[in-house]
């Protein structure tokens, strides 16, 4: 048994040919869809890049508990679990957010790894003297010293670290093919921001664009003018269709050396991203629509042989770590909530009725496929309490604060914790961003957009009783309850 994963990091749905984008050049995600069953109603979990990637390993949600993080010592990793029992696993990535403190547990799972470096704001390349900042009216969005000086350093095609991963990627399948029980992930951090392509994949979006430079939007309300929207979503699309080209590769290799027989094939994202709708760029500060949150996902089962054929059930990223190990035709453990995707591709079952999705301290938010509710805080903008249960302190690209640790008392823990206790740490000493944070419910059947919220009390009463089921389910903390007005 083999199984290849191409993962991308905010990949979204509605830019994609085979989900009725129809201006995007992206013709090897429409040959992916013919080969695969594409997954109508996949949804985010717990957002947004390495709270999702807990999710690949452990097979539930990260948000209730706590925010971006490590992998925890009571967690379940399908990865380690895929090791013990036999399969090799190998990661080859450009996702620098593995590299940094709140996402170094991850890689250490597999067997192997390959780290492609120089994406975003990875401290790559050493220069003491920074690059000169641009002028305000030659330069609008978000700069950093780093991606400057990594941009220098990409001046060809097979410079560019989403070429390197896939390289690494192929080198891996030329090496394996013709060997067994292994599991190969390939994942790019594009089509993250910024936006940066080469000039041959802008060319494909020639929209007269000359200056000023502008690919990496904040993460803020949008208060540019419509041209600049639009050069943002071309850049997109130039940077989806890099993406195309490089997926092809892969699909040729499987093609070529006959894989499709016995080797599994999952083309998947994190989450989504904001172009300019809702009047949003990006993801984190606002509510989470649909945009976000509703992403694309593509698997070939060798042992069902489903191909180009299309599910409607819901289905999340939790369910993916519990696919695979169904697939390695090993049992998944108690704490994995998610379900194999087997009886879904088989249209033999469901595998849920509703989908919990969210941001630590942000909006719970769910979903049964027709209606989204989106539960605000009770008091609003002070969002309290709010509390970190874990024993892995540390936020994205740091460790908890001396004042954080300061708060931290001791709790008995969770049913997935083992029996092992927790550190329980206020959150309030830290700054967190949503915005727009109101409850609100959408009815998508009448409002796919998401424009007009819908007042109607007894489907309000009937998503609230499923999203406390729900918190039940997952053994959130009390002070989740009480944030959300529940209790």
């Amino acid at each position: 048994m083999k199984a290849i994963m191409v993962m991308y990091d905010s990949l979204n749905r509605h830019m994609l040919p085979p989900y009725g984008c129809d201006w995007i050049d992206a013709p090897n995600f429409s040959r992916l869809s013919k080969k695969t069953v594409t997954f109508d109603n996949m949804y985010v979990g717990s957002m947004p890049c390495m709270p999702a990637r807990r999710e690949f390993h452990t097979g539930r949600y990260n948000f209730l508990h706590r925010a971006w993080g490590p992998l925890e010592p009571f967690d379940d990793s399908a990865i380690s679990i895929l090791r013990d029992a036999g399969i090799y696993t190998h990661l080859v990535s450009d996702h620098h957010w593995y590299w940094n403190d709140g996402g170094a547990t991850y890689h250490q799972r597999y067997n192997t790894w390959e780290n492609v470096r120089g994406q975003e704001h990875d401290r790559w390349k050493a220069e003491v003297c920074p690059p000169e900042r641009p002028a305000p009216d030659s330069h609008h969005g978000n700069w950093t010293r780093y991606n400057a000086t990594n941009r220098t350093y990409i001046t060809e095609e097979s410079h560019t670290p989403q070429a390197q991963t896939f390289r690494g990627g192929l080198e891996f399948l030329k090496k394996n093919s013709g060997e067994d029980h292994w599991f190969l992930q390939i994942e790019t951090f594009d089509p993250h921001e910024p936006f940066f392509t080469l000039q041959h994949w802008k060319d494909k979006y020639l929209h007269g664009w000359v200056s000023p430079h502008f690919d990496w939007p904040y993460y803020e309300k949008v208060t540019e003018n419509p041209e600049m929207i639009e050069h943002i979503r071309y850049e997109y699309a130039a940077l989806i269709s890099q993406c195309d080209y490089y997926l092809g590769q892969v699909l040729d290799h499987m093609d070529t050396h006959n894989m499709w027989e016995d080797t599994m094939l999952i083309v998947n994202t994190d989450h989504g991203f904001l172009l300019g709708e809702h009047d949003w760029w990006a993801k984190c500060r606002m509510p989470f629509y649909n945009e976000i949150a509703h992403i694309p996902l593509f698997v070939w089962d060798p042992r069902a042989g489903c191909a180009g054929q299309r599910r409607s059930s819901l289905v999340q990223t939790i369910d993916l770590p519990a696919t695979l190990l169904d697939y390695y035709g090993i049992k998944a453990p108690t704490d994995m909530i998610g379900q194999s995707l087997r009886g879904v591709i088989n249209r033999k079952s469901a595998t849920r009725d509703a989908a919990l999705f969210g941001i630590f301290g942000g909006h719970v938010n769910i979903t049964d496929g027709r209606y989204v509710y989106m539960r605000a805080a009770k008091n609003g903008t002070i969002n309290r309490p709010l509390y970190h249960y874990t024993q892995m302190p540390t936020h994205i690209d740091s460790l908890f604060s001396i004042e954080e640790m300061k708060t931290m008392t001791r709790h008995a823990g969770f049913s997935f914790t083992k029996g092992a206790p927790v550190m329980k740490i206020d959150a309030s000493l830290k700054a967190w961003w949503w915005e727009d944070f109101t409850t609100r419910l959408y009815d998508l059947d009448n409002d796919p957009s998401q424009e007009t919220p819908i007042i109607e009390p007894k489907i309000e009463k009937r998503m609230i009783d499923m999203l406390v089921n729900l918190l039940e389910v997952n053994d959130a903390p009390t002070d989740q309850y009480q944030r959300l007005g529940f209790k």
